[in-house]
């Protein structure tokens, strides 16, 4: 006995019986649970619930029945598993801010976009949506295969009929073995339309099926920012789009507050007003008084009330980057195709869906046909019987049994068992002339539908032509407008073509104020002219940089953490002549704490141009400009910073430059661009110079022949010294003496290369602010310790210096002695290789 028992063991090696027993696994879960079916975009336990509901009768126009009655016939027939999981996934089917296009009507609590639960299914009632029933039109027409059920005693579809694009209408999430899918749910109309592209177009591409489905069109609206994650998943199968909650600031009384009105989708409102409060008390938004949950029954709205002294879009602009307002949806368009996982493009799902609605026309055509042939086959019969009617009647009286009735007609007039028992089963009241003329009459109709439906069968163009008929008609009865607005930039949509090129004035202050001028603003004017006022800066503000370019130019802008932004010119607000402007943070999703050190007008990326990085701690790095020509809107790592050091300068160069920097211990270095290799973004450089102990890079200038090297200190002082006392070394060396640092003069604050018509901007750390002519600085030689530029107190110091359009003095304006910020007759566009941290030259 036992040696029986034992013999029907084998042996078997476990890590083929692993791979083998997981493969089944994981492809049982891919085909028969996790993952869409590309035909009707429904997985099993989806399909299931709507054909449970359809068999129950739950229909639009019959009352509500209990959640709890489908859940147990779903259960029971067709998927053996949790109550909960296919009451949840049913629940989820009639949440209007989950899908685009519900499929069930439910009657009760079926949860908010707090992320409430459902009541419990004894308490809910649903019943099938309208839509709904269109996922289900003709199944009983033999359109789809049936298979058997988990026990055998039923049987469910394996597909649905589905008369639209289910799988890109209400979009689709799951989780397999190895593989996900998370397609987001798009506008009926649209899908339509490009199915009815495809129709007549079958060599369209995916990207022209974009002039039809714009992108995802999410049943919370909100915003999409940009088309070229829609353009790749598209093309791809893969991509990512990121979508904007919609916010407007209200002001009242000069106070301000930010209204949210439309979430991204899947957002979760109460956490996201949890989240918000969170960040308030941490201190790391700043600026908001109260927070409010204003949503009802006409909609949502949530209420952020701000101070008085904060500006509302610079809190946007946090909370967009430290919240779910601002959220990110993968794309990933995985669907089964012929029983396989597929990654597909938006033509091959508009194909794939095409072609199931062409098989299931033809077999709906097929059903119909031979219901009709039966039919007629009948009538055939009825009208033979009809013509002999007395000879009929005669036989049938003259029978014992209906059998030999049925066997002599049969006999008697060559009719078929089915006419022969349809003659016995014939009325009376069908002998009338009335009731003949009406045989008649449903004999040749449908002589005209069998031809009709044979010709459909015969000509694929006639079976397109009914999808695109029943196709609009769907669409003329479900279709919407589209919710989910998509743009290009930060709030609004712009096209670049319409906006014209045109040479404009960029300013920037010392406390990062910026706007865009026309150019045209800055009149010319001769020697001795008044000037006119370019900007209205606040205390202690000035321009600091200006620079002319083209509205369609790049202006990059770098930090101290060594990232990069970019903003096209025409993206800077246009204010007038004499507005402050609008704050850089306002337009650049620049981090807390994070501040711009530097900003770089680029006209084109395929230029043989570099950026030139200059950190604190003395290393140097030269990349080619068109490695940076992807920059996201949360910026870009511009150079590999190492630890403790910062980036403090960038200059767009040529290549053939030659570069100073100066340290705070007073030393400084001269060497030619060239001695720098080009090397990639992710680079971290080389060294520029070395520092002593203690000593770090407070600046870096390109040289300009026959100009001056300025030099300002901590405590003051400062100098001018001619380039030409600056001899050329190699890179990474010690460098030479610029200034002679004492306890007198303090560290060095400022390298500047300067010329005569200039001011020098000098600002302390307590806020003062002086204006001095770059002639009245006196030129001495490197070795010396400078002259007194600025008194300044013991607990004071200087904290940065800067160079800026020379200003006329009161004489030369008039007795009234009106001055102005910004003196600029002549605006010209700065030499090839300068930095945007230069002021532009003027011309008297």
């Amino acid at each position: 006995m036992a040696e029986e028992k034992y013999s029907q063991i084998t042996d078997r090696d476990i890590g083929v019986e692993m791979r083998e027993s997981f493969m089944d696994y994981a492809m049982s879960i891919i085909v028969s649970r996790a993952l869409p079916d590309v035909r009707d975009g429904l997985k099993p336990v989806h399909r299931r619930i709507l054909f449970a509901m359809s068999e129950l009768g739950m229909y639009p126009d019959k009352p509500y029945k209990k959640s709890a009655r489908i859940v147990g016939e779903v259960i029971g027939k067709y998927h053996p598993h949790g109550d909960s999981a296919v009451y949840e996934t049913m629940v989820r089917m009639a949440q209007d801010f989950s899908m685009r296009n519900m499929l069930v009507d439910g009657h009760g609590n079926f949860g908010s976009v707090d992320g409430d639960m459902a009541a419990a299914m004894r308490y809910t009632e649903a019943r099938l949506s309208k839509i709904a029933m269109e996922m289900l039109r003709d199944i009983n027409k033999e359109t789809v295969d049936f298979m058997p059920n988990y026990d055998g005693e039923e049987h469910e579809p394996i597909v649905l009929p589905a008369r639209y694009p289910n799988l890109l209408v209400n979009g689709v999430s799951g989780i397999a073995v190895g593989m996900a899918t998370n397609i987001p749910p798009h506008n009926l109309g649209e899908v339509i339309d490009g199915v009815q592209a495809l129709i007549q177009n079958p060599d369209i591409s995916s990207l022209e099926l974009m002039d039809y489905i714009q992108g995802p069109d999410f049943p919370t609206a909100g915003f999409i920012l940009g088309r070229s994650g829609i353009r790749q998943a598209y093309t791809t199968g893969r991509g990512s789009v990121t979508m904007r909650a919609k916010a407007i600031i209200e002001e009242n009384n000069n106070k301000a507050r930010i209204i949210v009105y439309e979430l991204p989708y899947q957002v979760n409102k109460a956490r996201l007003v949890e989240k918000i409060a969170e960040l308030v008390r941490e201190k790391r938004i700043e600026g908001i008084t109260d927070l409010r949950d204003e949503s009802d029954r006409t909609g949502m709205r949530v209420v952020i009330e701000l101070r008085r002294d904060v500006n509302p879009s610079v809190v946007l602009n946090n909370l967009y980057k430290h919240t779910a307002l601002q959220s990110t949806f993968g794309i990933n368009m995985l669907a089964i195709v012929d029983n396989q996982p597929k990654i597909l493009t938006l033509k091959e799902v508009l194909y794939h869906y095409l072609k199931h609605q062409i098989v299931v026309i033809r077999r709906r055509t097929e059903f119909d046909l031979k219901k009709a042939e039966a039919r007629a086959h009948i009538l055939e019969g009825l009208r033979i019987a009809l013509d002999h009617l007395d000879e009929v009647i005669a036989l049938i009286r003259g029978s014992q049994t209906a059998e030999i009735a049925r066997t002599g007609l049969m006999e008697r007039f060559g009719l078929s068992q089915e006419q022969a028992q349809a003659i016995l089963d014939m009325r009376l009241q069908r002998l009338t002339g009335l009731e003949r003329e009406k045989i008649e009459s449903e004999y040749n109709e449908l002589l005209k539908k069998i031809a009709e439906y044979r010709e459909i069968l015969a000509n694929e163009s006639l079976v397109l032509q009914i999808i695109s008929e029943e196709l609009q008609e769907i669409r003329d009865r479900f279709a919407d407008a589209r919710r989910t607005e998509i743009t290009i930039g930060e709030e609004s949509i712009l096209d670049e073509d319409l906006i014209p090129q045109e040479e404009v004035v960029i300013t920037i202050t010392h406390t990062g104020y910026i706007k865009r001028l026309p150019v045209t603003t800055y009149r010319s004017q001769k020697r001795g002219g008044r000037g006119v006022i370019g900007m209205d800066t606040k205390d202690n503000d000035f321009v600091e940089h200006l620079f002319v370019t083209n509205s369609h130019h790049y202006l990059m802008f770098f930090t101290d953490r060594g990232k990069a932004y970019r903003l096209k010119a025409y993206e800077i607000p246009e204010l007038g002549r004499t507005a402050r402007g609008t704050p850089i943070i306002n337009l650049i999703q620049i981090e807390q704490g994070e501040t711009v050190n530097a900003v770089v007008p680029i006209e084109k990326f395929d230029e043989d141009k570099y950026l030139f990085f200059a950190t604190r701690n003395g290393i140097v790095k030269k990349t080619p400009i068109e490695d940076y020509i992807n920059i996201r809107k949360g910026g870009l790592i511009a150079v590999n910073l190492r630890e403790d050091d910062t980036l403090i300068d960038v200059r767009l160069t040529d290549g053939q430059q030659e570069l100073i920097m100066g340290t705070a211990q007073g030393m400084s270095i001269r060497f030619p661009e060239s001695d720098v290799r080009s090397m990639g973004r992710a680079a971290t450089g080389v060294k520029g110079i070395t520092l002593s102990e203690n000593d770090a890079l407070i600046g870096m200038e390109i040289v300009v022949p026959d100009q001056d090297i300025l030099i300002v200190t901590t405590k003051g002082y400062g100098k001018r010294t001619p380039v030409s006392d600056y001899r050329i070394q190699g890179r990474g060396g010690k460098g030479i003496k610029t200034i002679n640092v004492t306890d007198k003069n303090g560290p060095v604050v400022g390298l500047k290369v300067v010329k005569d018509d200039e001011d020098l901007m000098i600002i302390t750390s307590s806020g003062t602010l002086i204006r001095t002519s770059m002639e009245g600085i006196s030129t001495m030689g490197r070795y010396t310790q400078g002259v007194k530029l600025i008194n300044i107190r013991e607990d004071d110091s200087v904290a940065t210096v800067c160079r800026s359009d020379k200003t006329e003095n009161s004489d030369e304006l008039g007795d009234d002695g009106e001055g102005f910020i910004e003196s600029t007759p002549e605006v010209v566009t700065p030499e090839e290789g300068s930095s945007v941290q230069e002021s532009d030259d003027t011309e008297e």
